[in-house]
């Protein structure tokens, strides 16, 4: 029996997994995202060569829009913006090729096999870089008019702060920044520690517990905000960071402290939804990708 091979496009890397149809990985590995088209596209062919005699399906996850099997825009990587994965390679090797934006891909990832499980009206929240988003009403993957539902990173919290989108979520809500943020704070010579920015808010070191709070009460901010439009049970955290407990503690404590302060009619009237840890953190893309081409065989075969 032959299996899938699913491919997760990122800024920094390109990962990919051999898997089967349960959601078993045989094998994974990762290689660095070039940042030139030709040379883009000539790796994500190794890859595909390698395993197009052992899989019976292709699938892919990509930053920006998806329209169809198209890549529009294509988020840090614009030079996605018009690429067709299925127009590439189904023809060629005869078999199923799917691609759908990441930030859906974690929604399935966690609907299928994670978190969100037998959940019909739910979200998944990817903290990393921006942020990253998916939603699921009524059981059914919600993609918008223009494929475009979920785009987090581009909502406004604050108008006032205008310059490079300071005041959207994808900078706001940014773990990257955060992290960065606490070990600037605690004079780390190294920014991107997350594990040292997390033991100092552990520890309790004010500055760390200061931005820490400060980034928990924007995440909650950003739950509140989706509750109020979707009305969803549960709300999946991802990302890096999720892996530490204290940060969904941090979130649902400062969601409950926010709905009071701003005005009890908030909570009263807007039942809290359940949030918590995504169960699948680097891979989630991956597991995602492939549950979307199975759906999509699935819906051909019903014709």
């Amino acid at each position: 029996m032959k299996d899938y091979l699913s491919i997760d496009i990122g800024g920094t890397m390109i990962k990919y997994a051999h898997i089967d149809s349960s959601g078993i990985m045989i094998e994974k590995g990762e290689i660095k995202t070039s940042k030139n088209k030709k040379e883009f596209l000539c790796d994500i062919d190794k890859i595909v060569q390698r395993y197009i005699n052992q899989i019976k399906g292709l699938a892919f996850c990509a930053p920006g829009k998806i329209e169809e099997s198209k890549i529009r825009f294509g988020g840090a990587l614009p030079f996605l913006d018009g690429i067709d994965f299925a127009h590439i390679y189904s023809g060629e090797s005869h078999f199923p090729v799917a691609i759908i934006n990441d930030g859906k891909a974690s929604v399935l990832a966690e609907s299928w096999l994670g978190s969100l499980q037998n959940e019909k009206n739910c979200a998944a929240i990817t903290l990393g870089t921006g942020i990253g988003g998916g939603i699921i009403l009524n059981g059914q993957l919600l993609e918008g008019v223009h494929f475009q539902a979920g785009e987090l990173s581009f909502m406004i919290c604050d108008y006032f702060q205008k310059k490079n989108m300071d005041g959207a979520m994808g900078s706001l809500g940014s773990a990257v920044k955060f992290v960065k943020t606490i070990n600037t704070r605690i004079n780390s010579s190294d920014l991107d520690n997350g594990r040292r920015a997390f033991n100092a808010v552990k520890s309790q070191i004010p500055e760390a517990v200061k931005v820490f709070e400060s980034y928990c009460k924007k995440i909650a901010v950003l739950v509140l905000n989706i509750q109020t439009v979707i009305d969803v049970s549960k709300v999946a955290i991802g990302g890096g960071i999720s892996a530490q407990p204290i940060l969904i503690e941090g979130i649902n404590k400062a969601y409950n402290q926010l709905v009071n302060v701003i005005n009890p009619l908030i909570g009263q009237t807007l039942t809290k939804p359940t949030i918590v840890a995504a169960k699948f953190k680097n891979d989630a893309n991956l597991y995602g990708a492939l549950y979307n081409l199975l759906l999509n065989i699935d819906k051909e075969s019903e014709y």
